[in-house]
């Protein structure tokens, strides 16, 4: 059976990882001098305690080669395949990392690297979904293949009770994390194409926030795949959780509605009080336009093939839901 390996950003619970046999490599956080592996040694609470006490921000890194030679060298005595899934490469070098370690092993015939373009439960979405075809005894390549086809369809956001730890960690400025302080503001932040950007802004207590952030998405949600959502988190009321929870359970949609506490590494650049929904979109049958987006004519899709496939689907998604949404409006009101 293929094995599947996701690093620790992931933030899959423990439940499921054991579930479905997954390997998790860790990744680095750094709070001073010390150094601890990612969901290993180091709780998110401590994280946050430290940085208030030392009023600075916690640094985070990538895992060594050594650790990425450890994890798959069982694998490799054994000649099975794995799969390896990373947080997005424009977050971090673990990618590079591991591809780097794979072609030291000689082991690129059988261990497959996938660049998630995402962050926490975004991947572990496509985590999950490689886990189950493995399980069923689908090869790593047919894996990888329908992962890659999945990527350009998964929806990742969260909205974040303070900017302090995005500007801390370089992920906003210094004026964009004042004027938030000044007027309360929390935006939604999102993942597209393996980066995030900022949405709506939400004004008010966490708990009008996150629920107008999840209220937002309803139309998208019911047009979900409905295997699992995920309500993923870090420092959050249970109150505001089970809130969150409640409200997904009564769209009667999702099959299974999974709870996740964001770990080290995340939580560290967004903070206390973050709360994000992560889900699959329905995939829309477009294509194929793999010739029309073959630049080089080599019939294989390339990296940058593949995002502008993937963003002249979303274009077209996006012209489809607005004249449905024309539609809707314009029906009469007897």
């Amino acid at each position: 059976m293929v094995k599947i390996i996701a690093d620790s950003t992931c933030d899959l619970s423990k439940e499921l990882i054991e579930k479905y046999d997954i390997d998790i490599l860790p990744l680095y956080i750094h709070l001073g001098e010390q150094e601890y592996k990612d969901g290993e040694e180091v709780t998110p609470t401590e994280i946050f305690q430290w940085c208030e006490e030392q009023k600075k921000p916690p640094k985070t890194s990538a895992p060594s080669a050594e650790d990425v030679k450890k994890i798959l060298e069982p694998y490799k005595k054994e000649e099975r395949e794995v799969i390896i899934f990373t947080i997005s490469s424009e977050f971090s070098s673990t990618y590079q990392v591991v591809n780097l370690m794979v072609e030291e092993m000689e082991y690129e015939e059988q261990a497959f690297v996938v660049d998630s373009k995402n962050l926490s439960t975004g991947i572990g979405l496509l985590v999950l979904h490689a886990a189950q075809m493995a399980q069923e005894g689908k090869g790593a390549r047919e894996i990888v293949s329908v992962v890659e086809a999945l990527k350009p369809y998964v929806r990742a956001s969260f909205v974040v009770d303070t900017l302090k730890y995005l500007h801390r960690g370089g992920r906003c400025s210094a004026t964009a994390a004042l004027a938030g302080g000044i007027f309360k503001v929390k935006p939604k932040i999102y993942v597209e194409h393996g980066k995030m950007d900022a949405g709506k802004k939400y004004r008010g207590t966490t708990e009008h926030v996150t629920m107008q952030y999840v209220e937002d998405m309803e139309k998208e949600l019911k047009k979900a795949r409905d295997e699992y959502v995920f309500l993923t988190h870090s420092g959050c009321s249970q109150e505001v959780v089970e809130q969150v929870r409640s409200y997904l359970e009564g769209l009667q949609h999702f099959k299974n509605i999974y709870i996740a506490e964001a770990g080290g590494v995340i939580s560290s650049h967004c903070g206390p009080g973050t709360l994000g929904v992560m889900f699959v979109e329905k995939e829309r049958n477009y294509g194929p336009y793999d010739g029309d987006f073959d630049l080089n004519q080599n019939g294989i899709m390339e990296e940058d093939e593949k995002a502008s496939e993937a963003a002249y689907i979303r274009h077209l998604a996006e012209k489809e839901s607005e004249s449905e949404d024309y539609e809707e409006d314009s029906q009469e009101d007897f």
